[in-house]
């Protein structure tokens, strides 16, 4: 009875010290997945910068700039939505983040998209960095138009603390909003 027992302690250290590196396996330290989503972000970026130029002065007039590349969301009846990306603080990727999304309703389709959330004052960045999961809501200004055809960024849109461009719309659903979104911090 002994030796049962002293082997099941054992195991159970051996199975309680082995989780510990598992975990530490997934941690993204050592993998390609900071690289993609910089790559990405920079490809991103100068889609945007080229498409719409007005944008470079946002991007000069911010603080930080989250840019998500690719989100794509699908539903019917209910659906959601997932991306990846970076915030870059003065040209450099300082986190990464994800992009969760929940909808109900009536829905039908699938589109992916990309968004830049640019954060014009200091306490808006802080507030989202502090955050352990920051709500996109009726904070978010957006400075294109549904039809996606140019910046409009005028003086009331400027003093928004946070200002959202959505644009490479594809897909077979109309609409591209950001309520509800949800951005987490993460470990690629």
């Amino acid at each position: 009875m002994t030796n049962k027992t002293l082997s099941r302690r054992a195991f159970a250290l051996g199975a309680a010290a082995s989780t510990g590196a598992l975990a530490a396996c997934g941690n993204g330290i050592g993998s390609k997945g900071a690289g993609t989503i910089d790559a990405r972000v920079a490809t991103t970026l100068a889609e945007m910068y080229r498409t719409y130029p007005n944008t470079r002065t946002l991007a000069d007039k911010s603080n930080g700039m989250l840019v998500m590349p690719l989100v794509t969301e699908a539903g019917l009846g209910f659906g959601g939505g997932y991306g990846r990306g970076a915030l870059r603080v003065n040209n450099t990727t300082v986190d990464y983040y994800s992009v969760t999304k929940a909808t109900g309703g009536l829905q039908i389709g699938a589109q992916q998209y990309a968004h830049v959330l640019f954060f014009m004052t200091n306490d808006a960045l802080g507030d989202f960095r502090r955050s352990p999961g920051w709500a996109a809501g009726a904070n978010v200004e957006y400075v294109i138009s549904d039809r996606g055809d140019s910046v409009n960024a005028d003086t009331n849109t400027i003093l928004s603390p946070v200002l959202a461009v959505v644009f490479g719309r594809a897909g077979l659903r109309l609409g591209a909003t950001l309520e509800g979104s949800k951005y987490t911090r993460i470990i690629p």
